[in-house]
């Protein structure tokens, strides 16, 4: 047995290349031939500039870099013209696609600047770290042993003990952040400004000229805390892929010899320069589960990388540290130019002044703080000054935009792919719908071909379970023809799409073979109707009829009516898009047609003896029914005309029936008041009849809740009919003060669903009291809530704006100019502006009250016209106002 293979990672002394580093080992441990290992931390600009510069310096045979071996094979597609970071290697198990694992890389990772160098010097590249196959298996294994260990525990008990009390497994230890445990010992209380210092804000040009020397340091005082235990106690999971990542550097060296390059975490390093014998590693590789796996490249996004996103290795800003890899020189004043740029956009007055002074104040923050160059904190804190004028609204902007980011990654088509990613591709492409990281609105027109296949294509989508788009209110429209989507691409996606492969190749034979599934497994008749209505907006006529069949079936057998209210709002709502998609919905209609018969039959049964909380789940329920019945009753069809007279006779018996719930019976008589299928009178009896002294105060409360409740314009009901009000003005003043405190907190609840102005002008109106109340909403022989004859000075006055917006003369006509001004006839104009002058000076000189209306009268005679074809009045500010009536 070798040294190599005896003692950990060592060999011959040698000489590599010319211009390369002699004696790697001697550079960093002392140890001749040893492999040059580069610690890193993952997507870090200086880093990544650090190991670019070493590579050039150390020109090795072989590079080693920290990730799943069996993504060796991918290598090749990173020098793609078409790949374009951030991206991600996808692992996944074969026969569980929901078990997986990401291995992120920006064009700022350390990684992916190594696997750039040794494809562009045609240096092997390798990936060192345990294979995917054993992760994946033990994270479902420890899964699989933890639920076990939650279902031998008795409810209520706590927990005695955790993972470490099972035999071979060590309890799992909080891993301390060791750039934390370096930034205190260096004085600095954040580790992340300390780190930037020393690490990342190092230049091209920065150092004393040794390319090795911050990997030199960063060995060192990783080994010291590994050693001193300050780091944290390393988890088993850590030294099994230490083990394995040592015997893939052993099997490079005797490969290679001399010349190998591994890149990896900082705090491996002194585990891989850690002398230990091959049986002890190979150990502990004994018995590691196994499983299937598929690995491929995905499109990342920087919003991905940051810590927000739950990524262990991620970073707080991304983009910022992207800027600080691909900027040549002057970083700072750049990324400000970018910052102007961006509020410029957005409207804001930035100039290059403001640029100016941004860099400035940034620079001075800097030298205040003591850091060698100002940070994304004393930038951030410059552009919120000077910029955004103090403001933290624009600063959320450029941090949402500048500092994070919404860059989506690219791969190219010849990466691994299932095949209903390859055919969502193409879908994409012929649909020109791009996948973006951003999120963004699409607004749609089913009426147009391309747009009608867009919304069946993210339906589907939807459908599968891959949510790229979320159904948003149309603006401007409530046609069904108008869809409004929100759409924003996330890397999970294409784990979604690879589980959903399962249901076919292709988007719409995976939805069909889903939708079909889906129906066999629904629990409740409503989930069997919501995924017809879905079925029919995907445009899935295959999976429809199966589902058609067991949605008969379900509502042959299901008696509840609550679950028959529930499943026929969807169904006649998908009779809807028949109109636009061109889908037959004539089976639909017959289902609806039925289940609203049995719901008309069993609805008042259903509605006695009931408690408080299933009394309002029937009033939603009312609610839905009455809805559906009204786009029933609208469609054409045999056999749907007559259901809503039917469906008021329901409507009345429940209104009549002592046993239904007050809410109910309230929500009702509501109901047909609307429809104008019950009088304003009968309204009022029931109402009295309800709020009657022989009514528990409790009944009543409920009544009211049912019949103004809910936010249903129940307020301006009141408001505009004061026989109404005056009934429930009536009925509260009459409540005991022990009953009141028992009905307030349901009128609260009642009155508070009302707009601010309609509970301030129900207030006033009460306030005043029924006599003066009568004198603002006397019923005399007008409509209910109106005043018996029309104000008509009120009604005058809003004629001259009504000319205007309609673009008419004064006489009525429609002219080509100005109220009053004919260009084709000079002649006339003058004689209407001297009859106008002529007017003003009768209404000033009248004297009395009444001066406007008898100056109208008088003009009116002298023009000569019958009084009753043509009257006009003089306002108050002297303007005619001509009226043209019988």
């Amino acid at each position: 047995m070798t040294d190599v293979d005896a003692d950990g990672i060592g060999g011959v002394g040698g000489t590599i290349g010319v211009g390369g580093v002699e004696g790697y080992g001697g550079a960093l441990s002392g140890v001749p031939g040893a492999p040059l290992l580069l610690g890193v931390r993952h997507h870090g600009p200086g880093s990544a500039r650090a190991v670019r510069a070493a590579l050039e310096a150390a020109r090795p045979r072989v590079i080693l870099i920290e990730g799943p071996p069996e993504a060796d094979a991918l290598v090749p597609l990173a020098a793609d013209e078409d790949m374009r970071p951030p991206v991600a290697l996808l692992a996944h198990a074969v026969d569980e696609p929901g078990r997986s694992a990401f291995w992120p890389l920006a064009e700022f990772s350390p990684e992916w600047v190594a696997l750039r160098w040794a494809l562009e010097h045609d240096v092997p590249a390798r990936f060192i770290d345990l294979p995917a196959a054993h992760s994946l298996a033990q994270r479902a294994q420890l899964e699989g042993e933890q639920e076990q260990e939650g279902d031998a525990e008795a409810p209520g008990d706590a927990p005695s003990g955790g993972p470490g009390d099972r035999p071979g497994v060590p309890a799992p230890e909080v891993r301390v952040d060791p750039l934390a445990v370096l930034a205190r010992a260096a004085g600095h209380d954040d580790p992340e400004r300390w780190w930037e210092d020393v690490v990342e804000h190092r230049g091209p040009g920065d150092g004393d000229g040794d390319a090795l020397a911050p990997f030199t340091a960063l060995e060192e005082a990783m080994g010291a805390l590994r050693e001193t235990g300050e780091g944290g106690v390393d988890d088993e999971r850590d030294l099994v892929r230490e083990a394995y990542m040592r015997l893939q550097v052993r099997a490079a060296q005797r490969e290679f010899g001399e010349g190998v390059a591994v890149v990896c975490g900082a705090w491996h390093v002194p585990a891989l320069r850690r002398r230990v014998t091959v049986a002890a590693d190979r150990a502990l590789l004994k018995g590691l589960p196994r499983t299937k796996v598929d690995l491929t490249w995905v499109p990342w996004t920087h919003r991905r990388l940051s810590r927000s996103s739950g990524y262990g290795a991620g970073i707080e800003s991304p983009l910022w540290y992207a800027h600080l890899f691909a900027a040549a020189d002057r970083p700072v004043e750049r990324w400000l130019t970018r910052v102007a740029g961006l509020l410029r956009d957005e409207d804001r007055h930035v100039s290059p002044a403001h640029v100016i002074e941004t860099a400035r104040l940034a620079e001075t923050l800097a030298a205040l703080r003591g850091r060698p160059l100002p940070g994304l904190s004393e930038t951030t804190d410059a552009v919120r000054a000077v910029m955004c004028d103090g403001s933290d609204v624009p600063l959320a902007l450029v941090r949402d935009r500048l500092v994070v980011g919404d860059v989506l990654g690219q791969v190219p088509a010849g990466a691994p792919a299932v095949p209903l990613q390859r055919d969502l591709d193409r879908t994409q492409r012929r649909l020109r719908l791009k996948p973006e990281a951003r999120r963004r609105e699409l607004e749609l027109d089913l009426r147009k071909d391309t747009d009608a296949d867009r919304s069946r294509l993210l339906h589907r989508l939807r459908l599968l379970g891959v949510g790229w788009g979320e159904p948003a209110a149309s603006r401007g429209s409530t046609g069904t023809f108008r869809e409004t989507w929100r759409l924003r691409w996330e890397p999970e996606l294409t784990l979604r799409v690879a589980e959903a492969g399962v249901w076919g190749t292709t988007v719409l034979t995976a939805a069909t073979a889903r939708a079909e599934a889906d129906a066999v497994t629904a629990r409740g008749l409503a989930e069997v109707t919501a995924l017809a209505e879905r079925c029919l907006l995907a445009g899935l006529p295959d999976a429809l009829a199966p589902v058609m069949r067991i949605l008969a079936d379900r509502a042959a057998l299901d008696t509840d009516v609550g679950h028959l209210a529930q499943a026929l709002p969807a169904l006649v709502r998908s009779l809807r898009y028949g109109d636009v998609r061109g889908t037959d919905t004539r089976a639909l209609a017959e289902v609806a047609a039925g289940l609203a018969e049995r719901v008309f039959v069993g609805l008042p049964a259903a509605c006695a003896a009931l408690d408080t909380d299933a009394a309002e789940e029937m009033r939603g329920h009312v609610d839905a029914v009455h809805g559906a019945v009204g786009l029933l009753g609208d469609a054409s069809g045999p056999g749907r005309g007559g259901l809503r007279p039917r469906w008021q006779e329901v409507l009345r018996t429940l209104c009549a029936r002592d046993a239904v719930p007050g809410v109910v019976r309230g929500r009702a008589v509501r109901l047909l008041l609307d429809e104008g299928a019950l009088a304003a009178d009968e309204a009022a009896r029931f109402m009295g009849l309800a709020l009657s002294r022989g009514a528990p105060p409790a009944d009543a409360a409920v009544w009211i809740e049912g019949f103004v409740g809910g936010g249903s314009g129940g307020g301006m009901l009141l408001l505009h009919d004061e026989r109404l009000l005056a009934l429930v003005d009536a009925w509260l003043t009459g409540v005991t003060a022990e009953a009141f405190t028992d009905v307030l907190p349901l009128l609260r609840r009642t009155f508070a669903a009302y707009e601010p102005g309609v509970r301030r002008g129900l207030g006033e109106l009460v306030r005043r009291g029924p006599e003066a109340r009568g004198s603002v909403t006397t019923a005399g022989s007008g409509a209910p809530g109106f005043a018996p004859d029309l104000d008509v000075e009120r009604a005058d006055a809003v004629l001259p704006v009504v000319r205007l917006l309609l673009g008419l003369e004064a006489d009525g006509s429609r002219g080509g100019g100005p109220r009053g001004h004919d260009p084709q006839n000079e002649g006339a104009e003058n004689e209407r502006a001297e009859n106008e002058r002529a007017e003003n000076e009768r209404a000033e000189n009248a004297g009395a009250e009444n001066a406007d209306n008898d100056g109208a009268q008088n003009h009116g005679q002298e023009e000569g016209g019958p009084e009753g074809d043509r009257r006009s009045r003089t306002g108050r500010d002297g303007n005619e106002l001509t009226e043209v009536g019988a």
